[in-house]
């Protein structure tokens, strides 16, 4: 980059990172490959609803058939964490995650589709933590693993793209590699909501640096986390690059400004 190096301080809440993330992996080069030809699994998570719609929007744009479907992303979910602690949304009120193939969406399960899938298709699957090394970890409710059990061996093996949605709020100061060792539902004596596992996953991680990256900035770094009065959650990060990139990379955030937060519709510990 060369000229003057302009920086933007840009403020998130959890829902507009979740959006300014989904933007991210909508444009990501594997992604678009396969949205044209090839599969894409999203599977259930707060942060891949809004993937999901960003999706479902590119297929909108591009005119394809079936693309007026809408996310419900209250439904979008299947472990969650709550004021109450770990909790799940009951299997009735999930929604079917989405997959597509070959830029149609079909009526099909992770269970029935990850046979399929080879090192030309995406695998997108959010996390409930992330350490200072880049490694993500996803609780587990479910004594078989549910959808990252059912899938990660094929994905590893197969060398699918497996793209890790997670914002940098979800940040914690322990290597995951050693929290899972010391955790697991039959370790759990008493719990705040459900007693879980962790597993540690390897893939390509997107957060909001990341994402502001993709769509613009030259760089980008976290300097704060936090808030209070509907700000609880929120990264504070800057962004660097040319003032043409500046200007377009904010004209995106103010319209993700005000991003309402995620409600369920219901969930239970």
């Amino acid at each position: 980059m060369t000229g003057e190096v302009v920086k933007a301080l840009i403020v998130l809440t959890p829902a507009e990172s979740k959006r300014l993330i989904a933007k991210g992996v909508s444009n990501l080069e594997e992604v678009r490959r396969a949205l044209k030809q090839g599969i894409i699994i999203v599977g259930l998570g707060t942060t891949n609803a809004y993937v999901a719609e960003e999706l479902l929007a590119s297929l909108s744009s591009q005119e394809k058939e079936n693309s007026h479907e809408k996310i419900d992303k209250g439904r979008y979910a299947a472990g969650v964490i709550t004021a109450r602690g770990a909790t799940i949304v009951p299997k009735e009120e999930r929604s079917k995650e989405l997959i597509l193939k070959n830029g149609e969406i079909i009526d099909a399960s992770t269970e029935e589709i990850v046979d399929d899938l080879s090192a030309t298709d995406v695998f997108i699957k959010g996390a409930n933590a992330l350490d200072a090394t880049g490694t993500a970890g996803i609780l587990m409710a479910n004594t078989f693993g549910g959808t990252i059990g059912i899938a990660l061996g094929r994905i590893m093996a197969r060398g699918v793209n497996f793209i890790i949605p997670v914002g940098i709020e979800k940040t914690v100061p322990y290597p995951i590699t050693e929290a899972a060792k010391r955790v697991g539902i039959e370790r759990i004596a008493i719990a705040t909501g459900k007693p879980v596992g962790l597993m540690p996953v390897y893939g390509k991680v997107i957060t909001e640096i990341e994402a502001l990256k993709i769509l613009g900035a030259s760089d980008a770094f976290p300097i704060g986390a936090g808030g209070v009065d509907g700000g609880e959650g929120s990264v504070v990060i800057c962004a660097e690059g040319s003032a043409g990139q500046m200007d377009r990379l904010m004209q995106q955030i103010r319209e993700i400004k005000g991003e309402p937060a995620l409600k369920l519709v219901k969930y239970e510990a």
